[in-house]
């Protein structure tokens, strides 16, 4: 069974992509790339998980938006479980200018079998997609005090703060089950360019470990923000004997 990250460009920027397997009861990392064209996504896609081959994509973007106007009952759950963290999501509705392509997307998986999974059996082989939201997943999978802040500031300050999740990764999500196994991630650049990049790809490997811990677990410890008539939104439930980081400190 394979698990695919996809951290979508919403508009026309590059998309973090990432592909781990579940062999011998472990994860594994078996690919990290940034591609931007959807149909490069989409042979990315059929690479690493050729129908009929079992994969669950996990989608960092909303797929699914019957909304035309206002705000979907998922996002507005982030904010109230998030919220605190700096973890609310933007809202999303049919008329903003990323609707388009995140929908289409969604029914591109669809066409390829991958069916949306807001309820699943655990650990049964098939195809099927969710979305996902890293930041609120890593303040559950890490025992976060608030998000970490690589996404806008300072170029010191963005570097910093994405030194902190990949250390978070190499550290914490090893340890968890299901258990991912890795040996090293890419290095922190310093310019922007190639910072975005790494950011890109770290996101995309949060959303496919959400993938599989969702599909491990189900809902024994997984939230779902919202259903599949309003859209949806898998969250991974606090990991027991998690402690909160602050200023830099993990404590359990």
């Amino acid at each position: 069974m394979k698990f695919l990250g996809i951290d979508l460009g919403w508009t026309s920027g590059k998309s973090g992509l990432c592909c781990l397997h579940w062999s011998a009861g472990h994860l594994q990392l078996l690919d990290l790339d940034c591609k931007q064209a959807t149909v490069e996504l989409l042979n990315w896609v059929d690479k690493w998980t050729p129908n009929p081959e079992p994969g669950m994509i996990a989608v960092d973007a909303p797929t699914l938006i019957p909304n035309a106007t206002g705000m979907r009952l998922s996002d507005r759950l982030t904010h109230r479980y998030f919220g605190r963290y700096h973890a609310g999501c933007y809202p999303a509705n049919r008329q903003r200018p990323f609707a388009q392509r995140t929908v289409k997307f969604g029914l591109s998986l669809e066409q390829r079998g991958f069916n949306h999974a807001p309820t699943i059996t655990p650990q049964q082989p098939s195809r099927y997609q969710i979305e996902v939201f890293p930041h609120p997943a890593m303040v559950h999978l890490f025992g976060l005090n608030r998000i970490l802040k690589y996404k806008k500031g300072k170029l010191a300050q963005r570097c910093s703060e994405l030194t902190k999740l990949r250390q978070y990764i190499l550290d914490i999500l090893p340890t968890l089950e299901p258990s991912l196994e890795l040996s090293s991630l890419p290095e922190i650049p310093t310019t922007g360019a190639a910072l975005k990049v790494v950011e890109d790809q770290l996101d995309a490997l949060i959303c496919a470990y959400v993938a599989a811990h969702w599909w491990y677990w189900g809902r024994e410890h997984n939230w779902v923000l919202g259903d599949a008539s309003t859209g949806y939104i898998v969250v991974p439930a606090p990991i027991e004997g998690m402690g909160r980081w602050e200023d830099g400190e993990m404590g359990r």
